[in-house]
């Protein structure tokens, strides 16, 4: 936890004399929120937000409000939030007064200003944050997740998230960027200029769904096992993969209190394979609708980011559907997925002119 933490809002007011400006790209996912800033400060955070349920649990804990991992290790003591989902602030698409809604606010304010703080910002720098998004967030989401960072920041911009990706690696031309992460699936074609609605496409198929489908999975064929959709998550993370050939996969579930071992290979890759057929329906949709005479290049430059694209043998899987449907395909994984959105929102801050930062604040 920083030992710098950004002031609540309450406390957050703009300096009359600063002593410079942070920037700061921020990848607020529904499973991570990672920051990049130009202080050199990287960090990444589970998206959780956790509160004391009595005053018994607040003296245990020693502290109003938990974050990630500490969160999950202390969450049978916890009202615990993971305020995003789908990519977006939950239930910021319906009533936003209800008191379901503000809670689930208010606890992606605590997760933004954890991360912020985290990045370690002087108490007299302007901050100015570019927020990477769902590539078809609507302008009710976005409003909301602005509502969620402006307390804690001098100024921000949203993004779509796998424009991000690119932009960090400096490909802004004749590319299709897929972004799997664990809310959605988004995936944004570069054509040298600002993307627009019709470059972009979102599908719901990421890494919760691959969770659900495991979870279900497993308890039919674990007889007995006790399982928990974190639990779950743990082994996705560890093991997920899609093609034919894997090491076995062998887990241990506790049987009526009793560590119990099971090979769970088939279900895993069954699970992991469910969020391929959307994915190779929007690759071919964005490439079908782009200028012929640059489809080509399109096809032989996909980038793979996100969490997600770290699952054994997606990459190749998506290139031989990619030549069964399309003719041909080549696609690469980033280097960095944990990072990439944040890298690449840093970036963009960065090149943003100083009166456009000033006129968003």
């Amino acid at each position: 936890m920083s030992k710098n933490p950004t002031p609540p809002p309450s406390a957050r007011v703009r300096p009359e004399k600063p002593s410079g400006v942070l920037y700061v790209g921020m990848d607020l996912g529904t499973s991570r929120t990672s920051v990049a800033a130009s202080n050199g400060v990287r960090e990444t955070v589970a998206s959780y937000v956790g509160y004391p349920k009595d005053v018994v649990a607040r003296k245990a804990l020693k502290k109003e409000v938990l974050f990630g991992a500490e969160a999950l290790h202390h969450r049978l003591a916890l009202d615990l939030y993971r305020p995003l989902e789908g990519g977006v602030i939950r239930h910021s698409g319906g009533d936003a007064k209800s008191a379901e809604a503000q809670a689930y606010l208010k606890a992606a304010q605590e997760l933004v200003r954890h991360a912020i703080g985290l990045a370690r910002p002087k108490a007299d720098e302007l901050i100015y944050a570019v927020v990477g998004c769902p590539a078809q967030c609507s302008l009710q989401n976005k409003s909301a997740i602005i509502d969620a960072v402006r307390p804690v920041v001098d100024s921000v911009m949203i993004v779509s998230e796998p424009f991000t990706v690119a932009y960090g690696l400096d490909i802004l031309t004749d590319c299709l960027v897929i972004d799997i992460g664990a809310g959605t699936t988004d995936l944004c074609r570069m054509r040298g200029s600002m993307p627009t609605a019709d470059d972009q496409l979102t599908t719901p198929f990421a890494g919760d769904h691959v969770d659900q489908k495991l979870l279900e999975l497993l308890k039919q064929k674990c007889a007995g096992a006790a399982i928990t959709i974190h639990a779950v998550k743990e082994l996705k993370e560890r093991w997920s993969f899609v093609g034919e050939k894997h090491e076995p996969v062998e887990v241990e579930l506790p049987v009526n209190g009793k560590p119990t071992r099971f090979e769970v290979s088939a279900e895993m890759r069954e699970a992991c394979r469910t969020i391929v057929p959307s994915m190779v329906d929007a690759i071919h949709r964005l490439i079908a609708s782009y200028d012929p005479d640059f489809q080509s290049r399109l096809k032989n430059h996909v980038l793979l980011g996100g969490g997600g694209s770290q699952m054994g043998g997606l990459r190749e899987m998506l290139e031989t559907e990619m030549r069964e449907r399309l003719g041909e395909g080549r696609v690469v994984r980033v280097d960095e997925p944990t990072y990439g959105g944040a890298n690449g929102a840093l970036k963009i801050a960065h090149d943003m002119p100083a009166e456009l930062w000033e006129r968003l604040s």
